[in-house]
């Protein structure tokens, strides 16, 4: 028990950077909830178990489109359909006899920035980290949804901008440890910004959305790095 805390509170620490830049991400998707005509604790609850910035753009610009249920539910499984992939990774770094209520509780708080942190962990991933990052981040995402529906629109859109470049620092922070140990690393993940720039500029794939762009991108670019530089299972 006293090793679960000490890791919770390790969660926690690392969740720090992620809430600060998910209050003001979410900050800009709440002025945009209040113009589709969300009130501030719907915003509040929506991001509450929604804590997906383009599953919820993708949700309020159906709204505003007056559009079935049917029609959204789609759209916001294709927009999040890439944490099928982040849960099936990190269910190659848990003990194989971890709990299904564990497993669905690390599920339901993996975010891009939650399975960053959680993936780079060594060894087996115990789920009281994911706890500890979600327990803070999660509730900054869902306060700043509701204090940007309650602002409305008062603060200048590129103010609100400019504070989600904390989001980016904190992606440096991920990656470039990893790339120190692993030059490899770093190759293939200025493959990833190359072919991910290709996507959104080429207009052979204007087509596609911009979730199942990044499933396709992380199936291939991820099988790629598989089969060419394999790691052996002990690892």
């Amino acid at each position: 028990m006293s090793n679960n805390r000490k890791v919770f509170a390790e969660g926690m620490r690392d969740g720090v950077p992620i809430a600060l830049g998910y209050f003001a991400v979410s900050f800009s998707l709440g002025i945009m909830a209040k113009a589709t005509g969300i009130t501030p604790i719907q915003g509040f609850f929506i991001s509450l178990f929604c804590r997906a910035s383009a599953g919820e753009y993708a949700g309020y610009t159906m709204i505003a489109a007056s559009a079935t249920y049917l029609e959204t539910i789609i759209v916001c499984f294709i927009a999040n359909a890439r944490y099928l992939l982040m849960s099936c990774a990190t269910s190659q770094r848990v003990k194989e006899d971890m709990s299904l209520l564990h497993r669905i509780g690390i599920s339901f708080g993996l975010t891009d920035e939650i399975f960053a942190i959680s993936i780079s962990r060594e060894g087996f991933l115990n789920p009281y980290y994911t706890y500890g990052a979600v327990a803070v981040a999660g509730p900054c995402w869902a306060l700043g949804t509701m204090t940007g529906c309650i602002a409305g629109g008062i603060l200048p859109i590129r103010v609100v901008s400019a504070l989600s470049v904390a989001l980016y620092g904190m992606f440096l922070a991920v990656i470039i440890p990893p790339i120190k140990k692993e030059k490899i690393i770093g190759v293939i993940i200025v493959i990833c910004f190359a072919l991910s720039y290709a996507f959104n500029r080429f207009a052979i794939f204007s087509g596609i959305s911009s979730g199942t762009k990044t499933i396709i991108l992380t199936v291939v670019i991820s099988s790629f790095a598989a089969i060419i530089f394999p790691k052996e299972e002990q690892e």
